[in-house]
């Protein structure tokens, strides 16, 4: 055999390098899966809101129920084979509700999320960058704003606005993207001193360019993270307005709403009127919690591996 033929092709050890590196990407998202899937609590978890995203956006498409207007003369009926939770004191059905009520519910909480955390990365990611006076200006805002009490700020901002599904989603947004500020912020603090930053910089990349294609997406764990804890929060937060008679009104509801109502009829033996909800608001939440918990652990992995 020839010397010749025993060189490398031409370009073979670029696509030994590029298939090194797939190799290692993949081994490392392989690495994050495994240690998601090793969390009991987190699959549970993944799987209930699976379980509540389909119980709520699909239900109604198997499940029927006339949820526009009442009818007191079938109010407050035991579950039956008609209706399989009962009925409310207006005469609708329980189970159906609970599916309007978790759309509505899910709905605000993943905007809300969306919201708070896309503000509070903007906002966290620019001060950190820039630092000096500007990092220092906008942070004693994000701190003034957290000393103020986070309910009664909701509060005082739901009875401003008009209750219905966009302007709570505005309202918790508004009050929420406070704390992914200054989780962003530390992390650009850190990822502004590495080489790779200060190297764009060097030659000339403009701060929008290290802004979106260096920092934000080397945030993306943190991010995720709080995300899941967002919408957990968001859902709390929805059920508390709605307790306080700060919700979406009728025929609209959410799962915050319907438990205030059931609230009413303790005494009465109207289990029916006040588990469901509850139990919904408490499952998606810690499911929530779990996956968010999980996620941080198999992030913390990644970077141990960088």
């Amino acid at each position: 055999m020839s010397l010749i033929s025993q060189l490398p092709a031409p370009g073979a050890e670029e696509l030994l390098a590029e298939g090194g590196e797939a190799y290692r990407s993949g081994s490392i998202w392989r690495m994050i899966l495994d240690v998601f899937l090793e969390n009991r609590l987190a699959t549970v978890g993944l799987g209930v809101i699976v379980f509540m995203l389909l119980f709520c956006f699909l239900g109604p498409v198997i499940y029927h129920t006339q949820q526009i207007y009442n009818n007191p003369n079938i109010g407050d009926e035991p579950p039956s084979l008609h209706h399989l939770l009962g009925t409310d004191p207006l005469g609708y059905d329980v189970l159906g509700r609970m599916m309007l009520g978790g759309q509505s519910s899910l709905e605000i909480a993943f905007a809300a999320a969306l919201i708070a955390v896309g503000l509070g990365v903007i906002w966290g990611a620019v001060a950190g960058l820039a630092g000096g006076v500007v990092d220092a200006l906008m942070m004693r805002v994000v701190d003034t704003l957290l000393a103020f009490p986070f309910l009664f700020a909701l509060i005082l901002l739901g009875a401003i606005f008009t209750t219905s599904i966009p302007e709570l989603i505005i309202v918790i947004g508004l009050v929420a993207w406070l704390v992914p500020a200054r989780l962003v912020r530390g992390e650009t603090l850190s990822l502004r001193t590495r080489e790779y930053v200060q190297a764009v910089k060097t030659m000339g990349g403009s701060t929008r360019r290290v802004l979106l294609r260096h920092v934000i997406p080397n945030t993306v764990g943190t991010i995720v993270v709080n995300a899941t804890f967002q919408v957990a929060d968001a859902i709390i937060f929805v059920a508390t307005l709605s307790y306080l008679g700060l919700g979406v009104p009728p025929p609209a509801t959410n799962w915050g709403g319907e438990l205030a109502q059931g609230l009413n009829y303790l005494f009465d033996g109207y289990w029916w009127l006040i588990y469901p909800p509850g139990i919904a608001i408490v499952l998606t939440v810690v499911a929530f919690n779990f996956v968010g918990d999980a996620i941080r652990d198999a992030l913390e992995v990644r970077l141990q591996r960088r």
